[in-house]
């Protein structure tokens, strides 16, 4: 089309569009609902990101952290990193911490500070002294800070005591903030902040015990990053088997960082789903406009306009009408970072910055655009082809069959770019892909779903009910609601149900089954010059229970067949094993919940090179055989050995399983402590306090974790994610719930028809609206049950294949998705339905 008729374009549209955007309201908030999730989610984790990034140094605690576990710098390791700047050394360890009469005591997660803590930022407590003063030794009684939770747990006030260890402390004001908290990682205990001097008084910094040092620079004012990257590979060289974790203010938070992109690609899937649900509405709201506007394109034609004159008439309106819910959309956008800032300091220790995310918000404009013409162009080609008497002769745009080729590809290619956009534009893409691809299959399937309702409608048997009848011929008549309501509310009931199941198998796995699996009692940090006594009192407590213990030591892993793992690349599914130190233990004997897969176990007096067992399915993940060798790290020295066997571990028995177990002559001689569990079925909730209480004031140095303790803080953090999981379902749903309603507003002028000629013949309101309800009855039907199936099916492979746990159907889900169906069509059917009953016959007749 050249300028002159682009132009001439404009103009027709611009005149239609004087009559306002009566009939596209749906479709706005179509758009910008789904223009306003995906920008909207972007933005708030590019904010954290930034926030983050920006604020490296205070998050971090320094330039750079040196961490390493069981143990302290060597002399020279030492005087390395003092040659870099000033440094600052905490300590980290989870323990009891007890009342000093002892009847009392609870978990905390003890971080001990020197005098040059904090490098960066300021711990904030009640009180406006630095915080070497508040947890300094007085009168022999040293200080310490924590937050109201654990005063609130022990019935404590400001200058009480409570014994960590050997040592009493004071509890002197009430932590508010640290700023280096998010860099220390998730805690499932309060935290109780002491002096370094403090936590060697109470014993527990003992040679094997389960502590975590961390080193922190600050570097001179000025220092770049590559001068940060030059002093950690010279770390690597002059150290190579020192075993530490080396993070720069770049990378203060990578947990974080990393379950932050992975939560948002999550929701802008989802995001694009409520969009691509929302294009239904745009579809069914194009028809609807043509349908309406069918004399005036009759009119066009007839005074010799062009077909492609037409389409481009009505192109530009949609695209302008489309504009307006992108700009919507992009404004609520803009402002989510803002309401996010205030709102995540009350949820997260984490910085979030409000700003506008160019990107972000250009990203979601550009998905929105083109969800619109993915589902405009095919109306719109249809109207194009229709000759004018058509038009004139008949009441719609239905019937007519599919546009011309050029249109279908359009759409076809479109929806292709679509996918590859979704798919480009996020970090996992093989998750991205199954996503996308699944949301095709169900809208195809959808499609299948809507035509085979229609079809067994159609070759139903004829029924006595007037009704019935009535509602089955409507379901298959031309231009029926079934189509565009089985797609629109399906896809959004799939992802509901999928989710809703999702939730509910990780609540019942964590609340319901593993309890009755689990043991009672977790128990670190046991000494082995303390083992036998601990042993002999938990049986004296707890005689009828089954105490299982087994050394315990950290590695890190190092390499892989003499490969560095820093240049191994390796699926984000197995790369967990390979990033930071995991729990590693030696054993004789097979660990009694796991099962060898592959190969065979070590005679129980072997003295050969070192072997190791691993986890099958992590082995798998990272790409491991029989016969590979790996490196790790313990207690600053390389140990390498062959892997000889792969086991089946049940790690939803919560018992004490690792993903690698030597053999006993690997570590010989290596200090190390013990962990155990107690399982005792009989135990009350009396018994495991008294249990608990004997063995903390017995063993002042062992960490007791009771599982009923860390299930419900488990319970809490999935309670915090299945709301934000539940609100992206809640878009999408929402904007199943405007395309249905937008579909049924659509249908409305065929069905005054109906109901005028109906009542004419002598239909009586009461049989119009019970024919109008058992047709929104059987559509919302099969709407669920398709939604039960497909999400069932969608859940199944997320539980089973990707978390690795058992998948049950809940019953409580099927009900409420079919609850929900029913109460949306009907509902909604019904309240238009009611209007089109209050239209008088006289002047729809005189227009038949």
């Amino acid at each position: 089309m050249n300028s002159r008729h682009l132009a001439l374009a404009f103009r027709f549209a611009a005149r239609e569009m004087r009559a306002g955007l009566a009939g596209f309201l749906i479709f706005i908030a179509c758009i910008a609902l789904g223009v306003a999730a995906i920008g909207g989610v972007n933005s708030v984790a590019q904010a954290i990101t930034l926030g983050v990034s920006n604020q490296g140094q205070t998050l971090l605690g320094g330039d750079m952290r040196f961490e390493l576990n069981q143990r302290e710098t060597t002399p020279q390791e030492a005087a390395f990193l003092s040659e870099h700047g000033e440094v600052t050394h905490t300590a980290g360890i989870r323990s009891m911490v007890r009342l000093e009469d002892g009847s009392d005591q609870t978990l905390v997660e003890a971080k001990a500070v020197d005098a040059a803590y904090p490098l960066y930022g300021a711990v904030e407590t009640t009180l406006d002294d630095p915080i070497a003063a508040q947890i300094e030794e007085r009168d022999g009684i040293f200080g310490a800070v924590a937050p109201d939770i654990l005063f609130q747990r022990l019935g404590l006030a400001i200058g009480d005591r409570v014994v960590l260890g050997d040592q009493v402390f004071e509890l002197r004001a009430e932590l508010l903030t640290e700023p280096d908290a998010i860099s220390d990682g998730f805690g499932l205990a309060p935290r109780l902040m002491v002096s370094i001097d403090g936590l060697r008084a109470s014993g527990l910094l003992q040679e094997g015990s389960l502590v975590e040092h961390g080193y922190k620079i600050r570097m001179p004012l000025g220092t770049s990053q590559d001068e940060i990257e030059a002093v950690q590979a010279e770390a690597g060289e002059r150290f190579p088997e020192a075993g530490w974790s080396i993070r720069s203010r770049t990378n203060a938070a990578p947990s974080l960082s990393s379950n932050i992109e992975r939560f948002s690609q999550f929701l802008t899937l989802v995001g694009l789903t409520a969009l691509v649900v929302g294009g239904v509405g745009v579809a069914n709201a194009v028809r609807a406009y043509l349908d309406a506007k069918r004399g005036v394109i009759a009119t066009f034609k007839s005074l010799g306009a062009s077909g492609a004159l037409v389409f481009s008439i009505y192109l530009i309106q949609i695209l302008i009408i489309a504009g307006v819910g992108i700009a919507i959309g992009l404004v609520l956008a803009a402002i989510m970072p803002f309401a996010a800032s205030a709102m995540l300091a009350n949820v997260l220790p984490i910085p979030s910055e409000g700003g506008i995310y160019p990107g972000a918000l250009a990203l979601a404009a550009l998905f929105g655009l083109m969800v619109t013409l993915a589902f405009a162009v095919l109306p719109l080609g249809r109207a194009r082809d229709v000759p004018a008497t058509a038009l004139f002769r008949e009441l719609g745009l239905e019937g007519r069959g599919m546009p011309r080729a050029v249109y279908v590809i359009s759409a076809a290619a479109i929806a292709v770019m679509l996918a590859v956009l979704a798919v480009g534009f996020s970090g996992d893409r093989r998750i991205a892909t199954i996503f996308v691809g699944a949301t095709i299959f169900a809208f195809l399937v959808l499609r299948v779903v809507g035509s085979l309702v229609q079809t067994l409608a159609r070759r139903s048997p004829r029924v006595s009910s007037t009704a019935l009848r009535l509602a089955l011929g409507n379901v298959h008549r031309p231009g029926a609601l079934t189509p565009s309501v089985v797609l629109s509310l399906g896809l959004g009931l799939t992802l509901l149900v999928t989710l809703a199941l999702i939730d509910g198998n990780l609540r019942r796995q964590i609340s319901g089954n593993l309890p009755e699996q689990a043991p009672n009692f977790f128990f670190v940090d046991i000494q082995a010059n303390e083992v036998e006594d601990f042993a002999a009192l938990v049986e004296a407590e707890a005689p009828e229970g089954k105490l299982i213990r087994v050394p315990m030591l950290r590695g890190r892993v190092m390499a892989i067949n003499d490969v560095d793992v820093r240049e191994i690349e390796v699926p984000p599914e197995g790369a967990w094993v390979l990033r930071g130190d995991r729990g590693i233990t030696y054993a004789r004997n097979a660990p009694e919940n796991s099962t060898l897969s592959e190969g065979t176990w070590w005679p129980e007096d072997y003295a050969g090179e070192p072997l190791v067992s691993f986890a099958a399915e992590e082995g798998g993940e990272i790409g491991l055989k029989l016969g590979d060798t790996i490196t790790v790290n313990v207690l600053g020295r390389n140990v390498t050995a062959r892997i000889a066997n792969f086991r089946q571990v049940e790690w939803e028995s919560m018992g004490i399983n690792f993903v690698m177990v030597f053999s006993p002559n690997t570590f010989a001689g290596a200090p190390h402590s013990w962990l155990a569990t107690l399982a005792d079925d009989t135990a009350t909730n009396s018994d495991e306090a008294r249990i608990l209480n004997a063995i903390t004031r017995n063993f002042p140095s062992v960490t007791s974790v009771r599982v009923k303790d860390a299930l419900d803080i488990v319970n809490q953090i999935v309670a915090q994610l299945a709301v934000a999981i539940r609100a992206a379902a809640g878009v999408a749903l929402v904007a199943s719930v405007l395309v249905l309603s937008g579909a049924l507003a659509a249908g409305n002028r065929a069905r005054v028809h109906d109901a005028v000629v109906l009542k004419t013949l002598g239909a009586t309101r009461r049989t119009l609206i019970t024919a109008f309800s058992l047709e929104y009855t059987i559509i919302g039907l099969a709407t669920a049950v398709f939604a039960l199936f497909a999400g069932g099916v969608a859940a199944w492979f997320v539980i089973t294949r990707i978390m690795g746990l058992p998948s049950a159907f809940l019953p409580e889900v099927a009900v409420s998705t079919i609850v929900i169906a029913l109460v949306l069509t009907v509902g909604f059917g019904l309240v238009g339905t009611w209007r089109v009953l209050g239209h008088k016959a006289a002047p729809i007749l005189r227009e038949l």
